[in-house]
């Protein structure tokens, strides 16, 4: 069967452009013998149709402010994307699609954004993507109402997102679905390929959802039974999900996995696995597709390519935008530094933030970290209007609020969100928010509940998003709540995740000092881990130098100096105080002690090594304090040194009877000290902790 190009009618050209994203996904997958093409050749009608008809987005340009957001959720799908970018236009020519999953080539197995042009995020994790576009969503419906003004419309586009069966079976689907039904996101609407088929076959077995009626049940429009093969079907379906005024739209497209192949279409064998070559030469056949690998006709390419209609849409919006700065030029230049991609503070925020600091330790006040975490956001929030702060249900134990703050509940506009109990989705919503630009946003919750959200805290890390975590209640120092929520296991883990900064602040001006280098940040997230109890401030006058802000900005800093060092005690958090006090303890014995606060280790580690062997001076006995797994501290305390920690799930207790019970305490850890310093043996753990 052979196509013949003169005589194509516009049906056939659509046909012909959607199989050219097949076989250039059956191509890709069979030169990296790797690969997942079931789903590109299911899903390339729906992607025909809203690419080449609807999606606003300009190729030369794939950072424009007003472009539409595509989120591939489904990213094991990522040639069909790849295909996408090659045929529209943009910088990824057919030499990357023959690279496909090789190293440092712009096809990985999975999009990534920041490395190929026009992937708006990182996806591969099922359902993060959609909770991305949520997030994506919410930032457009915000911006949109704080900026747009009669006669002037400079942000408006939509979220569209392609998901399949995998997206939601994963339960961080209900929880951003159901916020986005909750904000009235009726700019997002979500493609769901339901082919009934998973890895391991045919998904009744496992999965039986009503999931049309779950939407509706969100509060979205789904518009069930659309032939997802059916072009007319298709456009329709757009249409109608184009129309909708006040509710998000989930568009169910009932396709066929590996549409196309004449063997394996419909069965699992065409998932994850290249077709081999004696069948894609049979699906070539059956598609009517006569070209070698990789080639597509120029015919096609002319169809597929959006630079001319793309210009003219960027174009279009220019001479609006330039309009709307004539009328508005305040506002304007605001949108535009918002949309700076990570940009640092403004001069009025820095100003807010020197002078927090600067209060913070003149006041020299004994404070929780988490409320002086909120000082400091009562000071800076209002000269930072990108701040979008929220909380997983527990904003009046997070304090992630601040004075003047506008709530955002249901379909109104705000900017601290109540995310309901629902940490993971939580944290890949902020994700989609710092993608989408416009806004720095931070959520709370406590911090064993971190686990929920580790894997959204891990790819924004991998992407690099300037989003901060704040998790209070960071030790067994809450208490009565007992072991289900007292971290033991967190902050060592966290601090596993590579390019996450992890902050443990002892007193109010080390947290100020954390917020400030979180809010600096441009090329990762932040976690922020504050106490529920009171710390005592840390500074000792004449001892810690003068700015102490600036040696805490380096992530370790000696706090306390003596004359005649022989040990030197290293502690985070709440465990600083310990130390300090240990310190004292030990003078009176003839022992002269150095104090290092190591708030955030992975900063610290950052350090030249000169700074570093500067702190923690190699020639003396060194002992680390932390309420929190030990293996951490190892690495800074030598081989010969000793390290105060809980290895072990803590008890329900008032806070200051475990920290006795656990041998957290100045008297036990000066007594430790002392042996390191001494040269004797360490002394039995029973003997140091009370039964």
């Amino acid at each position: 069967m052979t196509t013949n190009l003169a005589t194509l009618d516009a049906l056939a050209l659509r046909t012909l452009c959607a199989n050219a994203l097949r076989v250039l996904a059956i191509d890709a997958v069979q030169a990296a013998n790797s690969g997942h093409p079931g789903m590109p050749m299911g899903m390339a009608d729906i992607a025909e149709a809203l690419w080449r008809q609807h999606l606003k987005h300009d190729p030369a340009d794939p950072e424009w402010l007003d472009r539409d957001r595509f989120v591939l959720s489904n990213g094991h799908g990522s040639m069909l994307l790849y295909a996408l970018l090659h045929l529209s236009g943009y910088a990824l020519p057919l030499s990357e699609l023959k690279r496909f999953r090789q190293l440092h080539s712009l096809t990985p197995g999975h999009p990534e954004a920041g490395l190929t042009p026009g992937v708006e995020t990182t996806t591969g994790p099922l359902g993060q993507g959609l909770a991305n576009a949520v997030g994506m969503a919410l930032a457009e419906k915000l911006l949109s109402a704080e900026f747009n003004r009669p006669g002037h419309t400079v942000v408006d586009h939509r979220t569209w997102v392609f998901l399949g069966d995998g997206c939601l079976m994963e339960g961080i689907s209900h929880e951003a679905c159901s916020l986005a039904g909750v904000w009235g996101l009726s700019k997002l609407v979500a493609f769901y390929d339901d082919n009934g088929i998973s890895i391991d076959g045919d998904v009744k077995g496992w999965f039986r959802d009503d999931t049309p009626a779950r939407f509706e049940a969100y509060g979205w429009t789904v518009l069930r039974h659309v032939d997802g093969h059916d072009r007319a079907a298709l456009d329709a379906a757009i249409a109608a999900a184009m129309a909708s005024a006040d509710k998000p739209v989930l568009v169910c497209c009932r396709t066929q996995i590996g549409h196309g192949s004449p063997n394996r279409a419909g069965s699992a064998e065409v998932h994850g696995a290249p077709l081999g070559t004696a069948e894609i030469a049979a699906t070539r056949e059956a598609l009517g597709w006569s070209w070698p690998a990789f080639e597509v006709p120029e015919v096609v390419r002319r169809a597929w390519s959006a630079r001319e209609r793309g210009a003219a849409q960027r174009q279009a919006w220019q001479r609006r935008f330039a309009s709307y700065a004539e009328a508005h030029p305040e506002l304007a230049h605001e949108l535009l530094r918002r949309h700076a991609r990570h940009g640092s503070p403004t001069p009025a925020a820095e100003a807010a933030l020197a002078r927090a600091i600067a209060e913070a330790e003149q006041k020299g006040a004994a404070l929780a970290t988490r409320k002086a975490s909120q000082e400091l956001l009562n000071a800076v929030a209002p000269a930072m209007p990108e701040l979008l702060g929220g909380s997983a249900d527990l904003t009046g134990s997070n304090l992630t609020d601040w004075k003047g703050h506008r709530p955002l509940t249901g379909r109104g506009t705000g900017n601290h969100v109540h995310y309901g109990v629902r940490e993971f989705g939580m944290a890949a919503v902020m994700n989609g928010v710092a993608l989408h630009g416009g806004f720095r946003p931070y959520g709370g919750t406590f911090l064993t509940f971190s686990d929920y959200a580790r894997n959204a805290v891990r790819m924004a890390a991998l992407m690099k998003l300037p989003v901060v975590h704040v998790f209070t209640h960071d030790s067994i120092g809450l208490g009565e709540d007992g072991p289900t929520h007292q971290p033991v296991e967190h902050a060592a883990s966290l601090r596993l995740i590579p390019n996450l900064d992890v902050w443990r602040p002892a007193d109010a001006t080390e947290t100020a000092v954390a917020w400030r280098e979180s809010l600096r940040r441009s090329d990762g997230p932040s976690a922020l881990l504050l106490s529920r109890q009171t710390l005592p401030h840390a500074a000792e006058a004449g001892v810690a130098g003068s700015p102490r802000s600036e040696a805490i900005a380096r992530g370790g800093y000696v706090l306390r100096r003596a004359d005649d060092e022989q040990v030197v005690l290293i502690a985070s958090g709440s465990e600083v105080g310990v130390a300090l006090a240990a310190a004292r303890l030990l003078a009176g014995e003839g022992l002269a002690a150095r104090v290092v606060s190591m708030p955030c280790m992975d900063l610290f580690e950052r350090q030249p090594q000169a700074w570093r062997d500067e702190v923690i001076p190699r020639r003396l006995p060194r002992i680390a304090i932390e309420a929190g797994c030990s293996s951490p501290w190892w690495r800074w305390v030598g081989e010969g040194g000793d390290v105060v920690g809980l290895d072990r799930f803590g008890e329900s207790a008032p806070a200051g009877d475990l920290f006795r019970h656990f041998g957290l305490t100045a008297e036990l850890v000066a007594v430790r000290a002392a042996h390191l310093a001494r040269g004797a043996a360490r002394p039995a753990e029973a003997a140091l902790v009370s039964p």
